[in-house]
């Protein structure tokens, strides 16, 4: 099992699914930049990345004229990006946090885990955004993107793997102990998703990809506990 001290191993290094991780979310970004370059505003304006791999609502009628949702979604969303300040803030975390625990759990099962906490990021927020949920053609209809629920399920597991590893988090001006980090992370996405006080960001999609990473790790270091002991 790794250590408290995760920076004094190889788990310093870029590990192979964090650097592919890494070089997917750049490419996708690239895709962005070259077919979404269109004016905003409407609907129309929308350009066949969003419009194709970003989470969208379901169940909006037609008539809204907002894009479709389609299941491969769930899974795209991961990849896309906002704007350059989004996928730099999410990529740095991911370079920083993930070889820790990629080094810890392997590369396949990293992979395996990765994808989990991105599937329980878009589930968790497309029930809250998609039908009777959405409350009909008064309200605005976004798309849901970034790698942010995946991102903070690698934070949940940092959390869990190196509770006493600090960190610094911008704009805190001193270090944190991993395992304050992570409940005080998923106390504030919670209440911000609930009052509504900071709108732009998906944070039932923070909370999912956190829930979904945490389990994931519970559940293999029981896993691991009960053959070792086997």
């Amino acid at each position: 099992m790794p250590t408290d001290s995760p920076m004094q191993s190889r788990a310093a290094a870029l590990t192979p699914v964090v650097k592919n991780l890494l070089i997917l979310n750049g490419l996708a970004f690239l895709a962005q930049a070259v077919f979404d370059w269109l004016p905003a505003g409407t609907m129309d304006a929308i350009g066949p990345v969003i419009r194709w791999f970003a989470l969208w609502p379901a169940g909006v009628p037609a008539a809204v004229g907002a894009p479709a949702f389609y299941p491969w979604q769930i899974v795209t969303m991961a990849f896309l990006h906002g704007s350059f300040l989004h996928i730099a803030f999410n990529m740095f975390a991911l370079f920083s946090i993930g070889p820790p625990v990629e080094a810890a759990l392997g590369p396949r099962r990293f992979l395996a885990f990765y994808f989990v906490s991105v599937l329980g990021a878009s589930l968790l927020q497309l029930a809250i955004v998609s039908y009777p949920f959405w409350t009909g053609a008064g309200s605005a209809i976004y798309p849901t993107l970034g790698a942010s629920g995946g991102v903070l399920g690698v934070v949940a597991a940092f959390g869990i793997l190196y509770p006493r590893a600090t960190l610094f988090i911008f704009p805190i001006p001193f270090p944190i102990q991993a395992r304050w980090l992570v409940p005080g992370a998923a106390l504030i996405s919670l209440y911000l998703g609930v009052t509504g006080k900071v709108g732009g960001i998906a944070h039932f999609a923070h909370l999912g990809g956190m829930a979904a990473g945490a389990l994931f790790v519970v559940l293999w270091r029981r896993h691991e506990r009960a053959r070792r002991l086997a």
